[in-house]
């Protein structure tokens, strides 16, 4: 069935957090929903809510978008490129886990019975680590997920004088991810990502560096797509509301970036950064590499420029 076939029926949930869609068990189809958070407008920052930030602001950051919208693409590049430390949940938590500590063992406890950790210990987790990074710049991933989780966040940030200071939302159209994701393949080993679309494989089927098979993930198909967007409309549209709502009171910036891809969205993404957070500095090696880079650009531009001068020169002298 063709990408508009799949796409072709849609569902507008009155409400986010009750609707429930029905899926064809006959056919790899799904109704995408029409919901967006925002009106995609492509390639446009629309700031949802702005605050006073003085220039000494420290960049405490969450991000937020569908699955496959480009959240680690993203998150990779400004922590390459910018003095920002990135902290995953898990990351954390298998920390926790392994060390033996008290919240690990706790955590370890309630995984195994397959339970789900607490809201509490999810936030011991995380602020375990975000404590000590009082003057960092920092951007979180996997945590909050729920409204609740958001909450209790928020008051534990203010109690230690760290609020977030900036939220972004990823407005990247339904259509758009599940064509991303129908030709994402992958390099397992090394996490290597191809798209047909637009970064296809040197040869087809195999990974560029190791000449390896490429492979789909087992979630990179409609029918489980979505059920994730699903997920994500359910738990992470009514977290975006009550940031949306806490945005004037409590100083964060919460902005969002539309586009199709993540090379539409990075510029938005770090002009946003550098206008309000101008204290977030570039990396020594990001800065050597700009001029090397700009070296490289003079040196040719100066080649070119004596190649065209003796050209001129020698079509004078043949004239004479």
């Amino acid at each position: 069935m063709s990408l508009s076939g799949l796409l072709s029926a849609s569902l507008r949930p009155k409400n986010v957090g009750t609707h429930r869609r029905a899926f064809r068990s006959s056919a790899i189809t799904y109704k995408a929903l029409a919901f967006s958070l925002n009106n995609v407008a492509s390639s446009v920052v629309k700031p949802e809510a702005t605050a006073d930030h003085g220039e000494g602001k420290v960049l405490r950051m969450l991000m937020f978008g569908k699955p496959g919208a480009g959240k680690g693409t993203l998150s990779g590049r400004l922590v390459k490129k910018y003095d920002v430390l990135s902290l995953s949940t898990g990351d954390l938590l298998r920390q926790h886990i392994a060390e033996r500590t008290e919240v690990g063992l706790m955590a370890e406890e309630i995984v195994a019975s397959g339970g789900l950790l607490q809201d509490d210990i999810m936030l011991k987790v995380v602020s375990s680590k975000l404590d000590l990074l009082h003057n960092k710049h920092w951007l979180l991933d996997g945590f909050p997920r729920t409204v609740g989780q958001g909450k209790l966040f928020d008051d534990h940030l203010r109690r230690r004088g760290t609020p977030l200071s900036l939220i972004v939302n990823l407005d990247v159209a339904d259509e758009v991810i599940l064509s991303r994701i129908s030709d994402r393949w992958v390099h397992l080993s090394s996490g290597r990502v191809y798209n047909l679309s637009y970064n296809p494989p040197k040869v087809p089927g195999l990974d560029d560096v190791t000449g390896e098979p490429l492979t789909k993930r087992p979630d990179d198909n409609p029918a489980v797509f979505a059920r994730r967007l699903e997920k994500f409309y359910e738990s992470t549209s009514p977290l975006l509301d009550y940031y949306r709502a806490e945005a004037p009171r409590s100083g964060v910036k919460l902005v969002t970036l539309s586009g199709s891809t993540s090379d539409e969205i990075w510029p938005q993404l770090e002009n946003v950064v550098r206008t309000h957070f101008p204290h977030v500095k570039e990396r020594a090696e990001s800065r050597e590499q700009k001029r090397r880079t700009s070296l490289s650009e003079a040196v040719m531009a100066r080649k070119d420029h004596v190649s065209s001068a003796r050209e001129e020169s020698s079509a004078g002298q043949l004239k004479h």
